[in-house]
């Protein structure tokens, strides 16, 4: 069995990728993040937003969702001890660091930079268009996304424990 996966992921590196679970549990997780978005803008607004299914930034971090839950799948069929863990752990903090600051603050630049502009279109400039302020996320929509990372890679790799995959 290890002689046909060895020439499998040897002779073809696309079928190792589509049958890696951890990228399947990864986007799994980013994709429901994103439907999660909808739902709790709809619970706010009573609107649906299908956009937000898109964009980035709002709650919860879609971000943070897709790391943490490649984090914890490496960490469950690796352990916690191995390298790829410890690599997918530090750049899931750099990842969830940058979305809740550097992003976050581009995000209220633009927001500055948004108000700038109106004030010039109130003169007759008329500059190009509008930049996108939902950029970022603040730190409560990172650790939401974090969370539900970790729920979605635990019940997953649980369930494909259980079927033996």
């Amino acid at each position: 069995m290890l002689e046909i996966e060895i020439i499998r992921t040897y002779y073809y590196p696309a079928l190792a990728i589509v049958h890696n679970r951890h990228i399947w549990i990864a986007l799994f997780a980013c994709i429901s993040t994103q439907m999660l978005k909808i739902l709790v803008e709809y619970t706010h607004t009573k609107k649906i937003k299908k956009a937000l299914f898109f964009s980035t930034g709002g709650m919860p971090s879609s971000h943070s969702a897709l790391v943490t839950a490649l984090t914890i799948s490496i960490g469950v069929a690796e352990g916690l001890g191995s390298p790829l863990f410890a690599i997918a752990l530090i750049f899931s903090i750099i990842t969830m660091h940058d979305a809740a600051g550097v992003r976050r603050a581009a995000g209220k630049h633009a927001e500055i930079i948004n108000m700038l502009v109106e004030k010039l279109e109130s003169i007759g400039i008329t500059p190009d268009k509008k930049l996108k302020e939902m950029l970022g996320h603040t730190p409560i929509e990172v650790v939401a996304g974090a969370i539900w990372g970790v729920l979605v890679a635990s019940v997953t790799q649980w369930i494909l424990i259980r079927i033996a995959l």
